[in-house]
């Protein structure tokens, strides 16, 4: 819930996004079309955005399913959690950069990174995304996006999910 959160606050500083999402409440095909038109295979995404939450949870399912298919497919690929690296960032960036074959040395250079906005002079800056208020998940709306996370394998769960293949400090 919190990557839907979160990428429900981006879409909400980009017009183009947000018209998107407006049409996709009308009809799945809508949301496939408007896919389609910006160059992704849309059939993956077709379903209808009747909630706030509904596009953010349908790419967190889209990119999981991708990122399981190409470890199916033998491709040495891994996952990071956010989570993780907010809790432990200095363990968390010596595992990246040694996964990455990068000089360790580097984590303490990468945590001073996050001592600020990488993103401080763009419209998806904290300071502004941050003003928007999170779409609640009622009980309702967990019936539907439990719905539409089972055609990808997935379910809601209110324990942390962690799928194969994800780095770890521990």
């Amino acid at each position: 819930m919190k990557v839907a959160k979160s990428i429900y606050r981006v879409t909400m500083v980009f017009p183009s996004t947000r018209l998107a999402l407006l049409l996709g409440y009308l009809s799945g095909y809508m949301t496939k079309a408007i896919m389609d038109s910006m160059g992704y295979d849309g059939s993956d995404f077709c379903a209808r955005l009747d909630n706030d939450l509904t596009f953010g949870v349908l790419l967190y399912a889209v990119a999981i399913s991708s990122y399981l298919d190409l470890r199916r497919r033998g491709l040495d690929v891994s996952a990071l959690r956010y989570e993780d690296l907010v809790a432990r960032p200095l363990d968390m960036c010596r595992v990246i950069l040694e996964f990455c074959h990068l000089p360790v040395s580097l984590a303490e250079k990468a945590v001073k990174a996050f001592d600020s906005d990488a993103q401080k002079n763009s419209v998806i800056a904290h300071s502004l995304v941050g003003n928007f208020k999170e779409p609640q998940l009622t009980a309702q709306r967990k019936v539907k996006l439990n719905e539409l996370l089972k055609k990808f394998g997935m379910g809601l769960s209110d324990e942390p999910v962690i799928i194969e293949g994800t780095l770890s400090s521990r």
